[in-house]
C-alpha cells in the first residue's frame, strides 16, 4: 500500500509540474514541451532527486509518446504523405547521409576506433519526431506542407536508422549478420508500405461494422486497439513503436473524420503526453560532461548534428523555397530519446566509452531544447492565421 501511495504521489508531481512549467513557458510565448522537459530535469534524480527513475513512469511515458504520434497520424491522411513522398524521401535520405558522414568522420579523424565512430555517426542520424510533432500539433500546423514532409521523412529516417543500428550492433557483438539485417529491412519496408498503401482502404471498406458494437465509444475503443496493436507489431520487427502508432493514426485518418476521433483522443493526449517529456528531462545528467576536452568535443558534435540536418534536409526540401527548406531542416534536428537510445546501446555493448556516451547525451539534450522555440519563430506568420489560432485554443 505504501508503494502505491508513493507512486501515485510521484505521478501527481510529474503531471502537475509538467503542466505548471508548460503553462509558464506558454505565457512567455515558448513551446510547452520545453517546460515539461525542464520539469523532469529539475525534479529528476540528477538534480533535486524528488522523482526517481521507475519502470512505472517509464511505461506511462512510452504510452504517452505512442498517443502523441497516434494523434498526429489521425490528422495526416495517407494521400497527404504520398503527395510529398518524393521530397520527403530526399529529405530523409540526405538528412541521414550528411550527419552520419560528419559524425563518423570527426571521431575517426580524432583517432578513435572505427566502431566508436560508427556508433557516434548513427546517433547523429536519429531524429526524434516526437519533439517536432508535439510543437507542430500544439501550434495547429500539422496540415502544413513542411509538417507533412517532416513526418514522411521521419518514417524514412527510422527505417534506415534502424538498419544502420542493426549493422553497428552486429559489429559491436563481434559478427555481422547480413541475414538479420536484410530481414529487418524487408520487414520494416513491407510494414510501412502495406499500411500506407492498403491499410486505409481496408479500414474505410470494413470499418463500419464498428457501429454494430454496443460498447460505449466503440469507434474510439477500436482505434486505440489498432494503435496499440500496430505499435507492438512495429516494435516487434525492430522499428520504433511510435512509427507504428503514427501509421495507425494515418490509416484511421479518414475514418476519424466521421467519428471525431481526434477530438475524443485529445483528453488521452493531454494526460499522457507530458509524462513522456518529463521522463525525457529526468534522464538528463548534467554531471556527465566532466572535462574541458569532453565539453569541447560535445559542442563540436552538437554543431555537426545541427548542421548535418539543416544542410542535408534543407537541400532535400529546396523545392519549397528557402523558408520552407529551413523549417524542414530545423524540424528534423531534435535527437531526443532516439539519440540517447543509440548511445545507451553502444555503452552496453562496450562499443563506446562513457565519455562518448556523455557527449551524445549533451547533443541530444541541446537539440531537443533548442528546436521548439526556433520552430515557433519560423512559423510566427502562420500562427496568426484564424485556423491555427482556433486549433491552439482547442489544445488548451
Amino acid at each position: 500500500m505504501e508503494h502505491l501511495t508513493t507512486a501515485l504521489f510521484h505521478i501527481f508531481l510529474i503531471f502537475a509540474s509538467a503542466k505548471l512549467l508548460g503553462e509558464l513557458f506558454e505565457r512567455i510565448r515558448q513551446p510547452a514541451v520545453v517546460g515539461e522537459v525542464l520539469a523532469g530535469l529539475l525534479l529528476g534524480p540528477y538534480l533535486l532527486g524528488i522523482v526517481p527513475h521507475s519502470p512505472v513512469y517509464e511505461g506511462i511515458a512510452e504510452i504517452g509518446v505512442i498517443f502523441l504520434l497516434f494523434t498526429v497520424g489521425l490528422e495526416t491522411k495517407p494521400s497527404d504523405i504520398l503527395k510529398v513522398g518524393v521530397v520527403a524521401s530526399k529529405v530523409g535520405l540526405l538528412g541521414i547521409l550528411l550527419p552520419f558522414v560528419l559524425g563518423f568522420g570527426l571521431i575517426a579523424y580524432l583517432g578513435h576506433p572505427t566502431l566508436e565512430a560508427l556508433f557516434i555517426g548513427t546517433a547523429l542520424v536519429a531524429t526524434s519526431v516526437g519533439i517536432t510533432a508535439r510543437v507542430l500539433g500544439d501550434m495547429g500546423l500539422i496540415q502544413e506542407i513542411e509538417s507533412r514532409i517532416i513526418l514522411g521523412a521521419a518514417v524514412i529516417d527510422d527505417i534506415i536508422g534502424m538498419i544502420l543500428l542493426a549493422v553497428v550492433s552486429s559489429l559491436g557483438e563481434g559478427a555481422l549478420s547480413w541475414v538479420r539485417i536484410t530481414l529487418v529491412a524487408v520487414e520494416a519496408i513491407a510494414f510501412t508500405l502495406f499500411l500506407g498503401l492498403v491499410g486505409s482502404r481496408v479500414i474505410n471498406r470494413y470499418g463500419r461494422w464498428i457501429e454494430r458494437i454496443k460498447t460505449p465509444q466503440a469507434p474510439l475503443v477500436f482505434s486505440i486497439l489498432i494503435c496499440l496493436g500496430l505499435s507492438a507489431l512495429s516494435s516487434a520487427i525492430g522499428m520504433a513503436a511510435i512509427i507504428g502508432a503514427f501509421m495507425a493514426g494515418m490509416v484511421l485518418a479518414e475514418f476519424s473524420e466521421e467519428y471525431h476521433l481526434v477530438e475524443k483522443a485529445e483528453a488521452i493526449y493531454a494526460f499522457l503526453v507530458p509524462f513522456f517529456f518529463f521522463v525525457m528531462g529526468s534522464r538528463i545528467n548534467v554531471a556527465v560532461i566532466g572535462s574541458a576536452e569532453i565539453i569541447w568535443l560535445a559542442l563540436v558534435i552538437t554543431v555537426l548534428a545541427v548542421v548535418g540536418k539543416l544542410v542535408g534536409c534543407g537541400i532535400g526540401a529546396l523545392s519549397l523555397g528557402r523558408s520552407g527548406a529551413l523549417i524542414v531542416g530545423v524540424g528534423m534536428v531534435p535527437r531526443g530519446e532516439v539519440g540517447i537510445i543509440v548511445a545507451m546501446l553502444g555503452l552496453r555493448l562496450h562499443a563506446i566509452p562513457e565519455s562518448m556516451y556523455a557527449l551524445v547525451i549533451f547533443m541530444s539534450v541541446v537539440t531537443t531544447l533548442a528546436v521548439p522555440p526556433v520552430l515557433r519563430l519560423l512559423f510566427r506568420d502562420r500562427l496568426r492565421s484564424p485556423a491555427a489560432a482556433a486549433i491552439q485554443a482547442d489544445r488548451k
